[in-house]
């Protein structure tokens, strides 16, 4: 598949989660939550020490995410990636897209062996989907 083919199978969940969502608006994992609401799509915040983001309840753990969510952003230290791309794999979600700075040799190499839809070029969600700082 090209990036563009992987973008727009990524964005044909019906719901997102963004991992390392931050009720911090200057952060980008709340500019990247807060995107995907201003595009009308649906979102779940995970994050294990935050309670709500913009007005949603806030999962603490990938684990914990619906059976709808097909498509997680991550906005999170490579460390952490490489343990949360692995609990996706677990709960059976197949589209990840690393942040720029999420991503790490490992967790792309596992993501590879998994067969999942991953995008780790650099390719931005705020710059595909269009993002923009006024709401």
């Amino acid at each position: 598949m090209t990036i563009h083919e992987q973008i727009e199978t990524f964005l044909g969940s019906e719901i997102f989660a963004v991992v390392g969502a931050s009720s911090q608006r200057h952060k980008y994992g709340n500019k990247v939550f807060r995107c995907y609401l201003q595009n009308g799509r649906r979102a779940i915040p995970v994050n294990p020490t935050e309670k709500e983001i913009e007005g949603e309840i806030v999962i603490s753990s990938v684990a914990d995410l619906p059976k709808e969510v097909q498509s997680i952003s991550l906005i999170t230290p490579p460390p952490i990636t490489e343990k949360i791309v692995q609990q996706a794999a677990a709960a059976g979600i197949r589209n990840i897209w690393m942040q720029p700075g999420a991503e790490s040799p490992a967790a792309i190499e596992f993501c590879h062996q998994q067969g999942l839809n991953l995008i780790a070029d650099g390719s931005c969600l705020l710059v595909v989907l269009g993002y923009s700082e006024g709401h």
